[in-house]
C-alpha cells in the first residue's frame, strides 16, 4: 500500500509517499515523473516517516543542515539505486556534474566509461527529491542542466544553500 501526505515548502506544495519500509517520494507539485510514480490505490495518513520528512524539509527551508536522514525506501533498477547512492554523498553546499557520476559508476563496475546520459537519466528520475539531492548536479560547464521539479527550484534550492549567490545567474561556482 502506497501512503502519501503533503508539505507545504516556500516554494509551494509537496508530494510526499511512503510504504510500511520508508520514504519512496517527495515531489513538488507538478514535477516531472510525480504521476508515474503513484500507485492506483494510495491513502493519505500520516506516517512517522512523513513527520521525519517533514521535520527534515522545516530545518532545510529555514537555511539548515539537517543532521538526520528519514528512513528512504528507493525503488528502481540496480543502475538507478547505484545513481542514488552516490547523489546521497553530495555534501551540502557542494556540486558534482554528471560526468564524475558516471565516471564513479564505471569505477564501481570495473568499466573503463559510462555514459554521463544514463546518468542523467537516472538523476533525473530520483524519486526522493531534496533528501537525494539530484539538485546537486550540475552540468559540466557549471551551468543548471536537468530538474524534474523544474530549473526555478534547482535555482531556488542552489542559492538555499549558498551555492549560487544571490546576483548569480546562469553558471554554477564548482564549489
Amino acid at each position: 500500500m502506497q501512503y502519501i501526505s503533503y508539505y507545504h515548502s516556500p516554494m509551494g506544495r509537496m508530494l510526499l509517499t511512503g510504504d510500511v519500509i520508508g520514504l519512496t517520494g517527495v515531489w513538488f507539485d507538478g514535477a516531472k515523473y510525480s504521476v508515474d510514480c503513484l500507485e492506483d490505490e494510495q491513502e493519505e495518513k500520516e506516517l512517522p516517516v512523513f513527520g521525519q520528512t517533514k521535520e527534515w524539509l522545516n530545518i532545510y527551508f529555514s537555511g539548515g543542515k539537517p543532521d538526520f536522514t528519514p528512513y528512504l525506501h528507493m525503488i528502481g533498477s540496480a543502475f538507478q539505486l547505484a545513481v542514488w547512492e552516490i547523489l546521497l554523498q553530495i555534501p551540502y553546499g557542494k556540486t558534482t556534474t554528471y560526468g564524475e557520476i558516471a565516471s564513479k559508476i564505471a569505477k564501481q563496475r570495473g568499466m573503463s566509461k559510462m555514459s554521463a546520459q544514463a546518468v542523467g537519466g537516472a538523476v533525473g528520475h530520483n524519486k526522493i527529491s531534496i533528501i537525494v539531492p539530484c539538485h546537486r548536479v550540475i552540468g559540466a560547464n557549471g551551468s543548471l542542466t536537468g530538474y524534474a521539479g523544474g530549473l526555478d527550484k534547482k535555482e531556488y534550492l542552489l542559492t538555499l544553500e549558498g551555492i549560487i549567490r544571490t546576483e548569480e545567474k546562469g553558471n554554477i561556482p564548482r564549489v
